[in-house]
């Protein structure tokens, strides 16, 4: 077992102890929701410190995986989810809860994901946030085609988070990096454990937070939302394979591809339809850390992860 492999099972086993805890006292972890936001833009600023000029430079040179990826994130989630939850009969809250997951962006928990894989960091978020600055426009429509109802989206509210969470705080990483690379250096050894652990308190919040609503949920749900994720990480490494990436776009296209922002289609959810249509979001946000991570832990790993964490 190699270095990257070695590395996914740590936090696996810390997710699945924090969210059986969260489980068990879920009153104690959804007290940690006003946390989830500043969590994930510490999540960012440390993949800043792991990212160069360079490396982002050279995705912007090159595009071709960029547009390969945010064209089968939008491709292939939606329709996955509209011919899971026809095939399997779901009922329509949950079919239309299922569909506006499979419709919004990629989720910034993509990145860590990447990261542990030994994916192309860059690459990955670029991806996050191409397919956040558009979710605006085609999102709606997506949805709108799917289920046959109008979406009306809080846009501002949208740019404004990807700006906070993503944007700002990997620049802000960039630059410690940039200007201080002796601090930069030092804080790229702890940041990806510190990365790690707030994952896992974020999903154990989430879990805290839908525990009422995850008890009425029944097997069939949690299969469809399985097929719907492995779906999407199976499709985006063959799709990317098929169209020439190296075996590192691979796992960056897949996860980007298979990993939502859940947390969007939540809100979303429940705030234009009702709240028996967010529990597939709701399972979506565990499900996809669980299922990435085995993955990873899983899957050989590449030779530069095995001597050094991805750049």
């Amino acid at each position: 077992m190699n270095r990257t492999q070695s590395a996914a099972w740590g936090p696996l086993l810390l997710l699945i102890i924090l969210s059986t805890a969260a489980w068990l006292v879920p009153g104690q972890f959804a007290s940690l929701k006003s946390g989830i936001v500043p969590a994930l833009g510490l999540i960012m600023f440390g993949m800043g410190v792991g990212l160069s000029t360079e490396q982002l430079v050279a995705v912007i040179k090159s595009p071709r995986f960029l547009l390969i990826g945010v064209v089968l994130q939008f491709l292939l989630m939606p329709l996955l989810a509209w011919g899971i939850a026809a095939a399997m009969g779901l009922p329509l809250l949950l079919a239309a809860g299922l569909i506006i997951t499979g419709s919004c962006p990629g989720g910034t928990a993509s990145n860590v994901m990447v990261y542990l894989a030994g994916g192309n960091l860059a690459l990955s978020v670029a991806m996050t946030t191409c397919s956040t600055l558009i979710a605006p426009l085609v999102t709606p429509l997506l949805a709108q085609f799917y289920i046959g109802e109008r979406l009306e989206l809080p846009v501002g509210q949208m740019y404004l988070s990807i700006v906070q969470i993503v944007v700002l705080p990997v620049a802000a990483g960039m630059a410690l990096r940039g200007w201080l690379p002796q601090v930069g250096e030092r804080l790229l050894r702890v940041m990806p454990w510190v990365a790690m652990t707030l994952v896992a308190l974020i999903v154990a919040t989430i879990v805290g937070l839908n525990k009422d609503r995850l008890v009425d949920i029944g097997g069939w749900l949690l299969l469809a939302v399985a097929l719907h994720n492995g779906g999407g990480l199976l499709l985006g490494y063959l799709g990317s394979w098929l169209l020439g990436a190296d075996e590192s776009d691979r796992r960056t296209v897949a996860l980007e591809v298979g990993m939502q922002n859940s947390g969007l289609a939540t809100a979303l959810a429940i705030k234009f339809l009702a709240p028996a249509a967010a529990l597939p979001a709701a399972l979506f946000s565990l499900w996809h850390n669980l299922s990435a991570l085995t993955w990873i832990a899983l899957r050989p790993g590449l030779s530069p992860a095995d001597s050094e964490p991805p750049a």
